[in-house]
């Protein structure tokens, strides 16, 4: 039989030569096989939450209104842009204390946090051209960038542990403007991930001063990731909520906002990118923009979903029920991120001020060795460059201790 001549790859250039698997999911998968396996592991690699027996912590109130959707809403198609009620369920979410930037809002549905982040990406920038965002940033950012043919440009997060550094982003965006003519920038608050920061007033201030600078002179859009903002301290996003208000005078304010914290189902994959536009011709075409953007990508979200989020948002019984039970997640949270703190000033550790979230980072020069020696300690985290992400969502209160002291050992 004839050998067969090897024809050129199906796979076009830019998409030859990816990994398959998420290294995130790649060290999850490892621990979980060691704990199968019988062996003593902690592992703080994933973002859920997990009460101290282990198990995925699910709000009762939202598993039952997900039960209760009936059987037409999960069938159904869901309006491309989504349901109304949705919409406006989420903008009152994020703006019931603030009318102007509610009025001046228009929202569409998307699959998560991560497709609004897709459809910021893609709308907001040219291909070939760079989002910003910190040095420390969620992986799946340069995923996003790289899969609709952007790019990723970051500046240094910190100044000090209890500042961002804004010179850096001043120069930063100056450079990404000067390149390209537009910018997009992402930046993940309260409760940063990875690094469990909340910006303080004076973080925002820096922001505002030098982002309301720059976008007189060219387009600059700006992201709000506040996918744990039901998480962080109180107080955080009342500060972010004034922030963006300033920032709309200027700028073009986005929100990926994601009910997958908020309502601890991330399966369920439901989120929205929500735009402030004072102008209202702008507001609408950029309205239009995105709901083209749904249909040529996705088409349309979880419409069963959709409806019990909004339920969960908007229904006067269920509401306060929601975050009664939220409530006591935070406190659980809390708990340990109090344990953390004070495990690790005792150890020395170096971190960015932390507060609240399901993430923190401890500063490592080289994070990839020491991640290898915690895990030969049976203590799985995730490295990033500069440090090691710890999953305080993830570990009981227990492990704590534990975590700690193998991070000082490793380092």
């Amino acid at each position: 039989m004839p050998e067969l001549q090897r024809v050129a790859s199906h796979l076009i250039p830019s998409r030859q030569g990816r990994s398959g698997d998420d290294p995130i999911f790649a060290l999850n998968d490892e621990a979980r096989t060691r704990q199968a396996r019988g062996e003593d592991v902690l592992n703080a690699t994933l973002g859920a939450l997990l009460d101290d027996e282990g198990r995925l912590a699910v709000l009762p109130t939202a598993a039952r209104a997900v039960s209760e959707v009936a059987a037409p809403d999960w069938a159904a198609y869901a309006p491309i842009a989504g349901p109304p009620a949705f919409l406006d369920a989420v903008i009152a979410d994020l703006f019931a204390t603030d009318p102007t930037l509610a009025a001046q809002s228009v929202a569409v549905a998307t699959p998560g946090g991560s497709g609004a982040l897709r459809h910021a990406i893609a709308t907001f920038l040219e291909p070939g051209q760079a989002l910003l965002t910190t040095d420390f940033f969620w992986g799946p950012y340069k995923t996003l960038a790289d899969e609709n043919e952007r790019t990723l440009r970051t500046f240094r997060t910190f100044a000090s542990a209890e500042a961002l550094d804004v010179d850096a982003l001043d120069e930063a965006l100056g450079a990404v403007l000067a390149a390209q003519g537009r910018a997009l920038l992402i930046l993940n608050d309260p409760c940063h991930n990875p690094s469990g920061y909340s910006m303080s007033p004076e973080d925002w201030a820096g922001v505002c001063a030098v982002v309301g600078r720059h976008a007189r002179e060219a387009p600059v859009t700006v992201v709000l990731d506040n996918a744990y903002a039901a998480f962080a301290a109180p107080g955080a996003m009342d500060t972010a909520r004034a922030a963006l208000a300033e920032l709309a005078e200027t700028a073009l304010v986005l929100v990926a906002w994601s009910a997958s914290k908020t309502f601890t189902h991330y399966g369920l994959r439901v989120g929205s990118l929500v735009a402030v536009l004072p102008d209202a011709d702008e507001r609408r075409q950029v309205g239009n923009a995105l709901a083209y953007a749904c249909r040529g990508t996705w088409s349309n979200c979880n419409r069963g979903g959709m409806t019990a989020v909004t339920r969960l948002l908007a229904d006067p019984v269920l509401r306060p029920q929601v975050d009664a039970e939220r409530a006591e997640l935070v406190r659980l949270l809390n708990g340990r991120v109090t344990a953390f703190n004070t495990a690790a000033r005792a150890a020395g550790l170096k971190y960015p001020r932390y507060a609240g979230g399901f993430f923190t980072t401890v500063f490592a020069e080289d994070a990839k060795a020491a991640a290898a020696r915690m895990r030969a300690d049976g203590v799985y985290v995730v490295p990033i460059p500069g440090a090691l992400r710890i999953g305080i969502c993830a570990l009981p209160t227990s492990g704590i201790e534990r975590t700690v002291e193998a991070v000082a050992r490793a380092l």
